[in-house]
């Protein structure tokens, strides 16, 4: 069994920092060795006996990132998404991502279990990284409830629903209610996309026949009003249900409102955000030229005012988790479907290889601790979907995924430099404070020395237990 030392580092956890060595035997953390008490002698006899040595000096050394939501190979608006198995996985790595939970989508007509295999067929053997499923239910009957449970033997304990996409993925109240108890009895946790679907739809069919078609309508027919209503409304029916309930992709104060709301009431309620509602706003959708088109995602981007409210959610941990919602198209052949149709638009943005940077500029501005930095892209979503302690933290005993992260480095955000499969970066030019330096992966560099060294096929299916936050 080989061994690594990473040295010199200091471990960042969600619980503090101590200036550590962290010793690495095949996948797993064998020890984490506080220099304080080691000493110079004790750290020089771990690096003899080790047969690598990394030397972090100067750098963090943080759990790797956990991305629980991204949509690889997604079929969408007659289209797919433009990242495979294999390239979204290697992009994540260089980012310092080392788990992603990806969303296998039930097509209505059609089960969960068939479901699951597709997506078995399209990530096994594929991915650089270790990767999960959530379960997206669209055809709510006897049959797919009764296949949750057996979608939960199956390692898949999450499962989401949509308030909007009538006539793609759109749930009814009543539909969205019956999942929800289903759920209850076997404490998995529904996901929602909440934002009012039936509303938007008329909003948008109102913007088309008066020839408002560019790309900046999109957001404007998607007000935030629209998904806090949609958001009360699911926390709502989760109560009446007695259901655990994660709201996806947060983007509004008014959702936030209705999260923090419910979770002081003491309420199984949890929601996650995205680096593109903390950084990016509406100002980007309206980019003239069909520029704005690269900016279409569901929920929108919003007025820069909404920035405030999600970073004061983090910190407050109202918002639980960071996640990309990674769900890239090109901007060329893809975007352009919708050119003079904001409505044919694919919906999404590329995001996977840049979370954990964006998010370290959230510690950079003071935005947030070192410390709530790694739980929210790490630690939290381990726990939050069954991983923990196996992944989201630095112990002996855990996988041996673990990142070193410069502080000081500075890089600019590109798409001529990133490694998505796509052919335009949301945060073009943008200067960042911080670089991924070393990604390993159950104790595999998979990114090093400026290269990536990982292979499709070394990341591992992970079979999930069940949330770990509820009360």
């Amino acid at each position: 069994m080989s061994t690594t030392l990473i040295k010199g580092g200091m471990v960042v956890t969600a619980s503090g920092t101590l200036d550590a060595d962290v010793l690495v035997a095949g996948e797993k953390i064998a020890a984490v060795l506080a220099r304080a008490v080691t000493g110079e002698a004790g750290e020089e006899a771990a690096a003899q006996a080790a047969d690598q040595v990394i030397d972090a000096t100067g750098k963090y050394v943080l759990p790797g990132g956990i991305d629980a939501h991204t949509h690889m190979e997604m079929p969408f608006g007659g289209t797919f998404s433009a990242d495979t198995f294999e390239t979204g996985t290697r992009a994540a790595a260089w980012g310092g991502t080392t788990t992603i939970i990806d969303f296998a989508v039930q097509a209505k007509g059609t089960s969960l279990l068939a479901t699951l295999d597709k997506w078995h067929a399209k990530a096994d053997g594929n991915c650089a990284i270790d990767y999960g499923f959530h379960m997206i239910v669209s055809d709510v009957n006897d049959a797919s409830l009764k296949e949750m449970d057996a979608c939960i033997e199956a390692g898949v304990n999450s499962f989401k629903m949509f308030m909007a996409y009538p006539g793609v993925f759109y749930a009814t109240d009543g539909e969205i209610l019956l999942a929800m108890q289903q759920a209850s009895r076997s404490g998995a946790t529904v996901m929602m996309h909440a934002e009012n679907g039936i509303a938007i739809d008329q909003l948008v069919a109102q913007a088309i026949a008066s020839g408002r078609t560019d790309p900046v309508e999109h957001g404007l027919t998607r007000p935030p009003e629209l998904e806090g209503e949609a958001t009360s409304r699911a926390i709502t029916l989760a109560k009446v249900a007695d259901c655990p309930v994660y709201i996806v992709h947060l983007s509004a104060r008014q959702a936030l409102e209705a999260v923090a709301a419910a979770r002081d009431a003491g309420q199984n309620v949890f929601a996650e955000t995205c680096p593109q509602y903390l950084w990016l706003s509406i100002d980007d959708l309206a980019r003239p030229d069909f520029e704005g088109a690269k900016f279409v995602a569901s929920p929108p981007l919003r007025t820069r005012d909404h920035q405030d409210s999600l970073w004061k959610g983090l910190r407050t941990n109202d918002l639980s988790v960071v996640s990309t919602d990674h769900c890239p198209f090109c901007f060329k052949d893809q975007k352009e479907l919708g050119r003079g149709d904001f409505s044919k638009i694919p919906n999404g943005m590329p995001g996977v290889e840049h979370r954990m940077d964006l998010l370290h500029q959230g510690v950079v501005a003071g935005e947030l601790s070192l410390t709530r930095w790694v739980e929210v892209a790490s630690t939290t979503p381990a726990r939050m979907f069954g991983l923990y302690p196996r992944k989201g933290v630095i112990a002996p005993g855990s996988d041996a995924d673990i990142v070193v992260y410069d502080p000081l480095a500075r890089q600019t955000l590109s798409a001529a430099t990133h490694h998505m499969n796509v052919d335009y970066s949301a945060y073009e030019g943008m200067e960042i404070t911080g670089q991924v330096v070393t990604t390993l992966a159950r104790g595999q560099v998979v990114v090093g020395d400026g290269a990536y060294q990982g292979s499709p096929g070394r990341g591992a299916f992970l079979h999930r237990g069940l949330n770990q936050y509820l009360v």
